[in-house]
């Protein structure tokens, strides 16, 4: 199940997609976290991680406080620059990790067909906390996050939906300290079961 991306190519690799509002804050914080778990897990660059915004603050760098709490977790924004969703960029993505369901439901209006392989990052997290490796481990990094993405979709319907509260990150932005510190607790509880569902089998 490829979006169009690398894999649908040829190409070994995958693309994940991350997104939120401004793309300043969660969707970068997101996108720099995981890339560099699988970064370790698959080699740089063979599963490419970017994100982008549904009302982005086109060019602008990471927000500040999520900057620093990024830094403070290990990783790093470095050549970070905010852009903007389109048709396009959700149709090349092969899974797409959102910060809320409202982000899911823009991302499925701009294409339609992404809402097969498009989660929230903690929707994501709980669909995959007690499923199997070998019901989606595959060979190359391409067909193992499509052989994730299908068998995270299969399961739909039949768990019991999380509550928006549990499903969402919290949009920190121009808000208090405390705000960012809970979006980034929340971001960092989701990652180690994404991270591990995305990477190397053998990882």
């Amino acid at each position: 199940m490829s979006g169009g991306g690398p894999t649908g190519a040829g190409v070994a690799g995958a693309r994940v997609l991350t997104v939120c509002t401004g793309n300043i804050c969660r969707s970068p914080f997101m996108e720099r976290a995981l890339q560099a778990e699988l970064d370790r897990s698959w080699g740089p660059g063979v599963v490419e991680v970017r994100s982008a915004g549904t009302g982005a603050m086109v060019g602008e760098p990471m927000n500040p406080p999520a900057l620093r709490l990024l830094e403070a977790a290990g990783y790093s924004a470095d050549g970070f620059v905010a852009r903007a969703l389109t048709p396009e960029i959700v149709a090349s993505a092969d899974l797409v990790l959102t910060a809320t369901r409202r982000h899911r439901g823009l991302v499925a209006q701009m294409h339609p067909r992404a809402l097969r392989y498009t989660f929230t990052l903690r929707e994501l997290a709980d669909l995959v906390s007690d499923l199997p490796r070998e019901a989606y481990a595959a060979g190359d990094a391409g067909e193992h996050v499509r052989a994730l993405v299908q068998a995270a979709a299969g399961r739909r319907g039949l768990r019991p939906p999380l509550s928006d509260e549990d499903a969402d990150v919290v949009d920190p932005y121009r808000r208090e300290a405390v705000v960012f510190d809970t979006m980034s607790a929340q971001v960092m509880s989701a990652l180690p079961q994404v991270a591990a569902a995305l990477g190397r089998a053998d990882g």
